[in-house]
């Protein structure tokens, strides 16, 4: 049944992120009007205005919504396959693997691959350690959550390892992947991300009516003919490739993929999955946080990440405290 609460959320949303899009292609040294920028997205404004808009702004829009969706969607697939509200793939270490073997890659240590591969791989690797240690608790219980903290904090001592044996200029390029930063992002990064998203928007979508089976008890879903093994392999599969492919434009900014989901339920309000309204609120918070990293401290940038890091830690400790947010989504 389809929420009408839920769909005027997800139009809502859209509208904010419309709005919130033009202020980010629109807002910096060169200000211009809403009016001027969307003549310049029709290629009909002065020629100044074309190359702030299509030159120098409209990829890193375009990247931050790419990312704060994925990351979002990612992190409401697997608090949902978890059930539990704190097991994001930032959280249980998945954005500091793969930023791990991004970083490495950037630094030409051990391959060479591109760092969106190398984050795809370093996902999967911190996913099937989490789930070796975990051992027969799968992704249920703290026992998963602490154990993906302790490979997360493995990881991010690699990468503080790897910048620190590499001369000062790689480490200069590679710094930007360990906070989360949307400047300079590759065009090809963004497409294959925004492609990547599309498609797993689209598969999560088609496990809706089974994520939301999910959240009942297992000897539920096996009577109403659940494959519960199947839905869960999906699921986690679809949250390690959104997340690898968002490290890999963007770096680690995991507590958007806490923030979003968080956002989508609050203003939803039903117990089912709000898969679209998640996605849309990561979005709009991945660019409402690169906007003020721009403009709070200009011409000093402060990167995406620690914008997010700073929202979100208050939160994240709240929810720790609030013994009523540590249940199933």
């Amino acid at each position: 049944m389809l929420s009408r609460r839920g769909l005027w959320v997800n139009l809502v949303l859209l509208a904010l992120l419309a709005a919130a899009a033009t202020a980010a292609l629109g807002l910096g040294n060169v200000s211009l009007s809403p009016a001027e920028v969307w003549a310049a997205l029709r290629g009909e404004a002065p020629p100044l205005h074309r190359l702030v808009v299509h030159e120098l702004r409209l990829q890193r829009v375009l990247a931050g919504m790419a990312t704060g969706a994925a990351f979002a969607l990612a992190g409401c697939l697997m608090q949902t396959l978890a059930g539990n509200r704190l097991a994001t793939p930032g959280i249980i270490g998945i954005d500091n693997a793969a930023t791990a073997f991004a970083v490495a890659s950037v630094v030409g240590l051990v391959t060479s691959l591109a760092p969106s591969a190398m984050s795809l791989v370093g996902a999967v690797t911190a996913t099937v350690l989490v789930f070796g240690l975990a051992g027969g608790s799968g992704t249920r219980g703290y026992r998963f959550i602490i154990v993906g903290l302790g490979v997360g904090a493995i990881a991010g001592a690699v990468t503080q390892l790897m910048l620190s044996r590499v001369a000062i200029d790689q480490a200069n390029v590679a710094f930007p992947w360990t906070v989360g930063s949307l400047n300079a992002r590759s065009p090809e990064a963004t497409a294959l991300l925004g492609a990547g998203l599309l498609l797993g928007l689209v598969l999560a979508l088609r496990l809706a009516r089974a994520l939301q089976v999910l959240q009942l008890s297992e000897p539920v879903g096996i009577g109403l003919g659940l494959n519960l093994k199947r839905v869960r392999g999906q699921c986690l599969a679809l949250s390690v490739g959104l997340t690898g492919l968002a490290v890999a434009v963007a770096g680690p900014v995991g507590l958007v993929s806490l923030l979003g989901p968080e956002i989508a339920r609050m203003l939803c309000r039903h117990r089912g999955v709000p898969l679209l309204a998640s996605a849309l609120a990561g979005a709009l918070l991945m660019l409402l946080a690169d906007l003020a990293g721009r403009l709070v401290l200009a011409p000093l940038e402060i990167p995406v990440g620690i914008v997010t890091a700073v929202v979100g830690s208050p939160y994240l400790l709240w929810m720790l405290l609030n013994p009523s947010f540590r249940s199933r989504p």
